[in-house]
């Protein structure tokens, strides 16, 4: 499952930061879904595709997806999974489901740890911290992009505090951070 979903996000996206960004959210969904004791498979490739019509149809984000993975064979569930990352901004699918709350609050989230990590002196998750992350999140012109009330809105959703949510955000990251090159 994971391989197909890798090639169809490489197809979609030459640029290696989407893919990246791609890789690193998987992580993330994949922690999310061991410590819940659902399929990390299945939320790992969610994760890896909520971007899938990113670089080609920027205009037409959570759009085009629809249309892509129904053409690769993905199922209506799956879809909504992945749309709704884009909840408020660019779609109508509102996260539901825990996953779809996971996804909808780690994605921003994961470009402001991303951020973060590289301006380290070891470009590197390994020895990120909490407070770090936090300080930076409360700094609006650090990651200017990232929008920090989507990533509160899904805290708020998800019932959990910013703190927590970091903490696991940066430890799925961890488990996984060769391939995502932090």
């Amino acid at each position: 499952m994971r391989e197909k979903a890798l090639a169809l996000l490489r197809e979609y996206n030459e640029s290696e930061a989407l893919v990246k960004h791609g890789l690193q959210v998987e992580a993330i969904m994949r922690h999310y879904a061991k410590e819940a004791g659902e399929d990390p498979e299945y939320w790992g490739c969610v994760g890896l595709l909520h971007d899938v019509d990113y670089e080609k149809y920027p205009e037409e984000h959570c759009k085009k997806a629809v249309e892509i993975l129904e053409g690769a064979g993905y199922d209506e569930g799956f879809i909504h999974a992945v749309i709704s990352h884009g909840y408020g901004l660019v779609s109508d699918a509102e996260p539901e489901l825990y996953m779809e709350k996971v996804l909808y609050t780690i994605d921003e989230l994961s470009g402001l740890i991303n951020a973060t990590a590289i301006m380290r002196p070891s470009k590197s998750v390994m020895d990120l911290e909490v407070k770090s992350v936090k300080k930076k999140f409360k700094d609006k012109k650090f990651a200017a992009g990232v929008d920090r009330g989507i990533i509160l809105d899904g805290c708020e959703r998800l019932g959990q505090d910013i703190d927590k949510v970091i903490e696991k955000c940066i430890m799925g990251m961890r488990e996984n951070h060769d391939e995502i090159g932090l």
